[in-house]
């Protein structure tokens, strides 16, 4: 008697898990479809726009780089140059001198 009593609330219990398992599935596939669709909505716009902010910076970069870098490090490896240039002269002037 008492057996049958703690069987029959012990399927009662299973069924109720059960449902509720299932609503939470259904719930759990609804936010994951939510989230599907965020991310082809949403996210892969912001993705596109910063890849084109990485291409357009990468453009400036190059630019910078041959308009203003490119110059600026020929002038001061000719200026390193004669400034080096200057010196052993310089060297050489008073070695002659002091023989």
């Amino acid at each position: 008697m008492i057996l049958a009593a703690i069987r029959d609330v012990a399927i009662a219990l299973l069924a109720i898990e059960s449902i509720v398992i299932g609503v939470l599935l259904a719930v759990l596939l609804i936010q994951v479809r939510n989230l599907v669709r965020m991310l082809r909505e949403e996210v892969a716009p912001l993705l596109k726009q910063a890849n084109d902010t990485a291409n357009t910076v990468q453009g400036t970069v190059s630019l910078v780089s041959h308009t203003v870098v490119s110059p600026l490090v020929r002038v001061s490896s000719a200026a390193a140059g004669v400034r080096q240039a200057t010196r052993s002269l310089l060297a050489i002037k008073r070695r002659a001198k002091g023989e």
